[in-house]
Parts: structure tokens; C-alpha cells; sequence
């Protein structure tokens, strides 16, 4: 009988429940309070805090199915994906946890019996590895851990195993330990009688395979490499859901099993294109059935492909599934949206947001598409043209800045651009990409790097005690504190025993304020969480940091910053109410001067809905509900309650609920007391930020107040310039006669040019086949001289036109050729222009056969035109 992944997944978790495991739902794959990481990369992310010691442990053994995405940083699997059999970028792990509980001799007899007596693999088919040691580290081996494998296995498959297979660490620094590997051998006998198995451990051989990886985690990494022991010691265990739903339903590879079965179906159906039959179209399918899971997931945590940080990410997960669609499913069209409802059925009972966002998933996904393949084409075209070009000088490379500009221009990512040409077996010099990357001026920011060193405890601490729900300002100790380096700027990272700032999250910035004892002061220029820890940002360390201190948040941003968050809570009722329940929240941004709301809906919102949606919330704010707060009850009674909980965001067992009348919502921040402190709300802006999301800017309180106040103010001086009591009239009045001159202008610019084209088309010189025309021009501005150019195109054919204009004391060249001269003769005007902008001192662009450049040196106009004649005359030669 096969066992169906769904049935795996709950063998699992029932197993462990039964042996007293609390099973904790996944943590979305989105990570958004940790700087080291943009997505859950393992099963253990969620319990980062605890490994850390910044989170008390209210059960100490846990069991749980997380969902996981690979794609950057070392843990990178984009590139194998779909071209072998078991690498993914989303993926689910299977996980049991420890925290000071059992150790390893648990550990390992649960998972023996799991696999051996509850699955029923085969006993002689499974290996375990243990760590060897580290001379170097001072590292012993694991002999613990091998004494209680004697236990299950012959020795002769236990196997030791070096640092880089068998000890696992979270980062640089942080909780660490010796892990032991489980590999299974699903070979056929045959085989199996040929090579032993344990020659193929770790030899990356695909029917031989890791399982799952038992870490027993028992030091703590500190900044100078030295290890210390920890007090206590914990089980991390990642068991693959994809590789153990191969072993148990007989494949040799994940992709045939039913949890990629149905999409792959789903793709055959779509396009006609069987499974199995060519390697290539399989791989193309592998790799859109695994990037559908991927970038699906990300949306419903709320992750939109963008092109920055993760959204890039998503993005280029994304395109390159589109590019395999494309390429080699010769799908031309946005496809991959049609496969969600399928992705929908197959996992929303296990993962019910893909289920519930599934709407707009298909949306965002097929807006994705037809964006890309509108560009696709001419990038493949540009690239088969760079690829004939090496081919042709014997070259196996392209150089990295025709790569950047496929990037810039044509929105390919770097490592699509190496795969398709790793596929016609040439390369890309990534160096010369690198290059022109860091010149990108939208990319700066990326260069920014934070230094950090090790924290300093003071005293012991396990978390800080948040006091600003209720006061501004409170006594406070220095528990630890580390000094970080940004930018050539020295700060100082804080964690206080006690503390009233609100630490950025849920979409309200951090607090700022003041730090002092007696005439010292220290500012704290932001408050953020970072693996549970709210750390205070400080210019400075006080002088010492044993003292006590009071720390006080600044008063005039928190009020205006508490109007913000209420007034969104309020926009979102509102919006639910006028525009339907089917609006959900999709990120939002609460700041001092004003608040940015993100939510699912699939219009423009019209004018008449904001101004409804506006006045509502006014009237919500009149009728001065007063704040009700349940701080900490358990999770499912807040849904009972009806509170609204968002996609993507991490709950704990104990929530809070902010309730103002009928308006009910999960959330952790700072709110006024009741709504009448708000004073007013005023929409500023609608617009759109993706298939399916629209974004809200509004204004509450003291910033409301004076957005009004300068619109006023701009009408009143307005009339004052008009001199007139019917401002609206007068507008009207003066907006047609400006449109009567306008017209009256183009028919004075259309006559100039008509002049000027019987002028130009006089001075044509013969060179060869072609008519050039190399001349200064006395016109302006650019649109104009543009408009001529491909006028001229109409009245000459095998036409080089160049022209130079100084207008207003710049330097313009603007440069046609006629199609057909740029197959015949290779000619490009993007080349041409690039060579002449130096003589004007400048710079330019454009496409082959049009291109312009402006420069600071009206001067060099007579030698720029002087050097496209001599580009032309080489070319006709």
C-alpha cells in the first residue's frame, strides 16, 4: 500500500505526540525580524530564540512539518534544481526538538523507530554517520553518539564523518554541535552487491541519500572561534518530507512522487508535452512545478516578487521558471498561474493560507509572467546574438558587461544569463558583472555592510520586560551590549533588563529618545527585534554601564505614532466594510508623520469608495471608542473573538488583541486610549504595487491636520496669482487658451521642420550605397529634433542621419541609421553614439538604429559628427 505524503506527514507527527511532543504549526517561510536570514532555510529558524536564550521555553519537546525555501547564502539549491532528482528550493522538514529535555540517546531510538518499525524501511538499508572530531578545534569525536548507534546498527555502518558533514552550526557564532547523519541505500540488490554502500555516503550518488540529520546541540560559538559548553543541551533533528516520501513509495527520484506528480500532470495538460520522454522537457517541468510551490508560498506569507531583497529573490525564482516554460516548453503565454488551483488542492489541508490566498496568488503570479515575456524575447534574441558573436571568434565566454546590461535592461537575473549559456557550453565573466553592478547607483545601498562584536553581559538576563504599553519613561539596568560599525559609524547595540521603547515590528517603527543618569545622555536612535531581543540603537556608550538609568521614548513621536497605528486599524475595518471581507491586510508601515497600508483587492479603488472609505473612519474616530486590550490569552480564543490574524506573520500560543467597537485585530503595538484622540484622517494617496494589492497613504492627527492646512493655503495663493473669486473658472479658462497656443505651436514646430528636412535632405553626401547626412541643426528642443530625425527616415532611404544641437548651452547628438544598414553593414547606432559621447563629454543610449547622447561640451558637436562620417566611411570599406 503506497503512503501518500499527507499520510507521512501525519505518521510523523502522531508518532511524536504520543512520546508527549507539543506539535507547533510551521513558521512562515518569510522571515521578517531576523537580519541574518531572509527565509526559514531549516527547520530550526523558529526556535532560533531559544537556542539563544532570548525566549523562555514553555515546552520542552516540540514536533513540527516547516516549510523551507533555499535560494541564497549558502544554502543554495537553485542552480541543481530540476536537474537532478532531489534538490529543491522549497521544501518541507520534518523536525523533533529538544530544549534541555532528552539528549541523544533518545534521539536516535525515536528516529531508529520511526523509520525501521513505524515506516518500515529496511534495517540494512540505512547508515548513520557520527563526528570524528577536530584536532584543530579541539573537538573530540562523538563517541556518545556511536555508542547508542551500536545499539541499532553493525559498526560497519556507522560511519565517522568530518566537521563540514557531521558538526552543524547556525552562523559564525551561536549554538553548535556534532550531528549525526541517517542515509538510506535504495538501490536495486543487484546493485547493492556490486558497490557497498558505505563507499557512497556523502559521494552525492542520487539513490543514496541523507534522511535525516539528528544535531545535538551543546556549544555556543563566540566571536574569537573559542567554544564554550552549554548548560543545556538540545535536539534539532530535519527529517525531508520529498526524500522520505521517495524511499517509501519506491521511486528514484522526488519528483515522481505524488507530491510533484499532480502538478507535472497539470504542466503535461497545459502543454501538451509529455513526462519521461526527453531530458530536457522533464527538466523544464521539474523545475516549474518546484518554483510554483516556491513562489506560491511566498505569497501567502505576503512576500510579493519586487526587485528588492526578498521580493528579488521571489522574482527570480519566478523567471526562471518562466524562462524553462518558455524555452523549452514553448509556452509563449503566462501559464504557471493556471496551476495553483491544483498546488491549492493538493496542500491546503496541510497549509491552509495557499488555499486562502490562492486568488491572489493566480494573480500575482500571471502579472509576473506577462511582465517577463514581454521582455523574454528581445533578451534571448540580444543573448543568441552575444553567443554566435564568441561562437564565431572561438570564444567561450561573454564579457560581464553584456550581462549586466541583459540584467538592466532586460530583466534577467545573472544566474539565468549562466544558465542558458551553460547550456550551448559557454560561460560569463562574473567578475566583469560584479563590476558593473557596483556602478549601479540603485544597487548602492546593497554595499552597506554591519560589523558587529561579541555581546557583553553585564548580568544574567533571559528577556527584557516591555513596560510601553503602559509608561513612557521607566528605571532600567543594561543587561548586555555589543558595539556595531556601519557606514564608518560607531553605535551601540543595547539590551535592558526592563524597557518602555516599542521595538520595530508589525509595521511600526522603533522608538526613539533619551537615555540618562544625572547630566549624561545618551540617544537612542531607533529600537528594533532581532531574535527576540529588542536592542536599543545608541550614539554612544555611557560612561559606565553598570549604573542604573532612566530611559525615556520621545513623547511627541510616540503620540503621533500611536494616532497612526489605530488610524490603520481603523482604514482597515473600513476598507472591509465598503469594499467587501475579502480585503486582507498585505504589509503595512506606521511612522511618526504618516501610515502606508498594503491589502488584497483586484481595482483601483474609486474615488467615491475613498471618500466613503475616508469618512468612515472619521466617524470611527467621533465616536471616541475607548481601547479594549486582552494582552495575553490563548490564540484560538482571540479567532473566537473574531480578531483578524495576517498571513505571513509569526503568533505565539499567547497573543494580544487591540479592539476599538467592532474593529478586532492580533496585534502588538502602541495605540491611543480611545479613538476621538486621533482627531482626524485623510487619505493622500491609491495606487497599485502589484497584481492584486493596492496601497493606501493616509495622514492622522497633528499631520492630517496640517496636510490640510497647506492645501488651504496653496488654493488661497493660487487665487491670490489669479486675482480671482472663481478660482475653478478661471483655471478652465486659462488651460484653453494654453491649449489653443499649444496647438498654434506644434503647427509653427511642424513648419520649422519641414524647412529644415528640405534643407538637410540638400546636403546628403554619397558614401557608397549610403546617404549620409552629418550636419548642426538649429533647433530645439530634443522632442522635436527627434520627431525630425524620423521624418527624415520617411523621405531617405539607406539613410545615416546624424545632428548636433546646442540647446541651452548642452551639447545633443542624435543619430538614425535606416534598418536595413544595420544587418547589411553592422552598423550600430548604440556603439556610435557610445564613441562620440566622449567629444561632447558626456554620455548616451538608445537602440541600433536610434540612439542620442548629451554632454556639458557644445564644443566637441563638430568633432562628434566628424567621427560617425569616419565610422560610416570605415563600414562602407
Amino acid at each position: 500500500m503506497v503512503m501518500y505524503s499527507k499520510d507521512i506527514r501525519k505518521a510523523f507527527l502522531d508518532f511524536f505526540e504520543s512520546r508527549d511532543h507539543h506539535i507547533v504549526p510551521s513558521a512562515p517561510m518569510v522571515i521578517r525580524d531576523d537580519p541574518s536570514l531572509m527565509f526559514t532555510n531549516a527547520g530550526m529558524n523558529q526556535f532560533k530564540d531559544i537556542f539563544l536564550g532570548n525566549e523562555p521555553v514553555t515546552h520542552s519537546m516540540v514536533a513540527d512539518s516547516q516549510k523551507c525555501l533555499r535560494v541564497s547564502g549558502k544554502h543554495n539549491d537553485l542552480e541543481e534544481v530540476g536537474h537532478d532528482t532531489y534538490h529543491h528550493t522549497m521544501f518541507e522538514m520534518l523536525g523533533n526538538w529538544s530544549f534541555g529535555n532528552y539528549f541523544k540517546k533518545e534521539a536516535i531510538a525515536w528516529a531508529w523507530e520511526f523509520l525501521t518499525d513505524t515506516l518500515g524501511i529496511g534495517k540494512d538499508r540505512l547508515y548513520a554517520t557520527v563526528f570524528k572530531g577536530d584536532p584543530a578545534d579541539s573537538l573530540e569525536a562523538d563517541q556518545e553518539a556511536y555508542d547508542h548507534w551500536k545499539d541499532h546498527l553493525p559498526e560497519n555502518r556507522i560511519l565517522k564523518g568530518s566537521k563540514k558533514d557531521n558538526f552543524w552550526e547556525m552562523g559564525e557564532t551561536g549554538p553548535c554541535g556534532p550531528c549525526s547523519e541517517i542515509h538510506v541505500d535504495i538501490r536495486s540488490a543487484a546493485e547493492r552487491k556490486k558497490k557497498d554502500g558505505t563507499l557512497l555516503i556523502n559521494k552525492d550518488h542520487p539513490q543514496v541519500i541523507e534522511l535525516w540529520n539528528l544535531v545535538f546541540i551543546q556549544y555556543n560559538r563566540k566571536g574569537d572561534g573559542m567554544l564554550d559548553t552549554l548548560p543545556m543541551k538540545h535536539i534539532d533533528t530535519g527529517l525531508g518530507l520529498e526524500r522520505l516520501a521517495m524511499v517509501l513509495q519506491g521511486k528514484t527520484s522526488n519528483y515522481d512522487t505524488d507530491i510533484f506528480q499532480s502538478l507535472i500532470g497539470e504542466i503535461h495538460r497545459i502543454t501538451s508535452i509529455p513526462y519521461g520522454k526527453s531530458e530536457q522537457t522533464d527538466i523544464a517541468m521539474r523545475v516549474v512545478a518546484d518554483h510554483l510551490r516556491a513562489v506560491s508560498f511566498s505569497i501567502a506569507d505576503s512576500q510579493l516578487p519586487s526587485n528588492n531583497k526578498t521580493g528579488y529573490v521571489i522574482r527570480r525564482i519566478l523567471r526562471r521558471a518562466v524562462r524553462y516554460g518558455y524555452t523549452f516548453l514553448k509556452q509563449e503565454k503566462p501559464f504557471m498561474y493556471r496551476m495553483v488551483g491544483v498546488l491549492a488542492k493538493e496542500m491546503g489541508d496541510s497549509y491552509p493560507e495557499i488555499r486562502e490566498q490562492q486568488e491572489l496568488i493566480g494573480k500575482v503570479i500571471r502579472e509576473e509572467e506577462s511582465s517577463f515575456l514581454n521582455t523574454l524575447a528581445n533578451g534571448i534574441r540580444m543573448l543568441d546574438q552575444l553567443k554566435a558573436e564568441a561562437l564565431r571568434q572561438n570564444r567561450s565566454s561573454i564579457d560581464g558587461k553584456s550581462a549586466f546590461i541583459l540584467c538592466d535592461t532586460y530583466g534577467f537575473p545573472f544566474d539565468l544569463t549562466r544558465l542558458i549559456l551553460r547550456e550551448n557550453n559557454l560561460d560569463v565573466s562574473q567578475e566583469e558583472f560584479q563590476k558593473e553592478m557596483k556602478t549601479q547607483k540603485s544597487r548602492s545601498r546593497n554595499a552597506a555592510t554591519l560589523s558587529t562584536g561579541d555581546w557583553q553581559e553585564i548580568f544574567p538576563s533571559e528577556s527584557t520586560v516591555f513596560l510601553g504599553y503602559d509608561q513612557s519613561s521607566a528605571e532600567v539596568r543594561i543587561a548586555r551590549y555589543r558595539e556595531t560599525e556601519e557606514k564608518n559609524k560607531t553605535r551601540y547595540q543595547l539590551v535592558f533588563d526592563r524597557t518602555p521603547f516599542y521595538a520595530e515590528s508589525g509595521g511600526q517603527v522603533g522608538d526613539t529618545g533619551i537615555l540618562e543618569k544625572g547630566k549624561e545622555k545618551v540617544r537612542i536612535l531607533d529600537t528594533r527585534k532581532e531574535n527576540n531581543l529588542i536592542i536599543h540603537i545608541a550614539d554612544k556608550l555611557p560612561s559606565n554601564p553598570k549604573e542604573k538609568f532612566l530611559a525615556s521614548v520621545d513623547q511627541d513621536s510616540r503620540k503621533t505614532t500611536s494616532c497612526h497605528h489605530t488610524a490603520t486599524h481603523l482604514l482597515h475595518f473600513a476598507l472591509r466594510e465598503v469594499l467587501g471581507t475579502h480585503v486582507e491586510q498585505k504589509g503595512s508601515l506606521v511612522h511618526p508623520d504618516y501610515l502606508r497600508f498594503d491589502f488584497s483587492h483586484f481595482q483601483k479603488v474609486e474615488d467615491k469608495e475613498l471618500s466613503r472609505i475616508e469618512k468612515r473612519v472619521n466617524q470611527l474616530i467621533r465616536d471616541n471608542a475607548s481601547l479594549g486590550e486582552s494582552r495575553s490569552i490563548p490564540i484560538q480564543k482571540a479567532k473566537e473573538m473574531g480578531a483578524i490574524a495576517f498571513f505571513g506573520e509569526k503568533y505565539g500560543e499567547q497573543v494580544r488583541v487591540i479592539r476599538f467597537g467592532n474593529s478586532i485585530e492580533l496585534c502588538g503595538g502602541i495605540h491611543v486610549r480611545s479613538t476621538g484622540n486621533i482627531g482626524f484622517f485623510k487619505i493622500v494617496r491609491e495606487s497599485a504595487i502589484a497584481a492584486g494589492i493596492r496601497r493606501i497613504e493616509a495622514l492622522a492627527g497633528p499631520a492630517a491636520e496640517k496636510y490640510v492646512d497647506q492645501k488651504l493655503e496653496m488654493i488661497t495663493n493660487i487665487a491670490n496669482l489669479f486675482k480671482s473669486h472663481d478660482i475653478i473658472a478661471t483655471i478652465e479658462k486659462t488651460l484653453s487658451e494654453n491649449a489653443e497656443m499649444k496647438k498654434l505651436h506644434e503647427e509653427f514646430s511642424r513648419d520649422i521642420r519641414a524647412i529644415a528636412r528640405k534643407n538637410l535632405l540638400s546636403r546628403i553626401r554619397k558614401v557608397g550605397t549610403v546617404n549620409l547626412i552629418a550636419e548642426k541643426i538649429l533647433l530645439k528642443p530634443a522632442d522635436n529634433i527627434k520627431t525630425l530625425a524620423f521624418e527624415m527616415k520617411n523621405h531617405a532611404e539607406n539613410l545615416v542621419l546624424a545632428l548636433g544641437a546646442n540647446l541651452d548651452g548642452k551639447a545633443h547628438i542624435t543619430l538614425m541609421i535606416s534598418e536595413n544598414l544595420v544587418t547589411d553593414l553592422s552598423l550600430d547606432a548604440r556603439q556610435m553614439i557610445r564613441e562620440v559621447s566622449k567629444d561632447i563629454q558626456g554620455g548616451g543610449g538608445g537602440q541600433n538604429f536610434f540612439a542620442t547622447a548629451g554632454g556639458k561640451n557644445p564644443e566637441g558637436i563638430s568633432k562628434a559628427l566628424n567621427t560617425i562620417v569616419t565610422l560610416v566611411e570605415k563600414a562602407v570599406r
